[in-house]
């Protein structure tokens, strides 16, 4: 502001702009410093909230197999059961049928 008037600056003024702008410089650099910790630190707890819900759903895709299994495993052991209960029967009233 004060080069564009093209005044001749005495040195006391210009040493206390220096200042001004050097603190403004800090005050700067310290702000955004701060605000990009602060987006570091949002960030990390996302990917920590992140990778425990991949964890959990990962457990519970697991689980889901295992638990498809034993349905199916129990369903053929329980039907396979069945099959020899009916071909017992069918044996009996085979001899029976003379």
């Amino acid at each position: 502001m004060l080069d564009e008037q093209q005044a001749p600056l005495n040195s006391d003024l210009r040493r206390e702009l220096d200042t001004m702008q050097e603190d403004l410089r800090r005050y700067v650099k310290t702000r955004v410093r701060k605000a990009q910790k602060r987006t570091d630190r949002q960030i990390r707890r996302l990917d920590d909230r992140t990778s425990t819900l991949e964890q959990r759903l990962d457990s519970m895709d697991a689980e889901r197999r295992l638990t498809e299994w034993r349905i199916h495993s129990d369903t053929e052991r329980m039907l396979d059961g069945l099959l020899l209960e009916v071909r017992g029967i069918a044996d009996r009233l085979e001899k029976k049928a003379p």
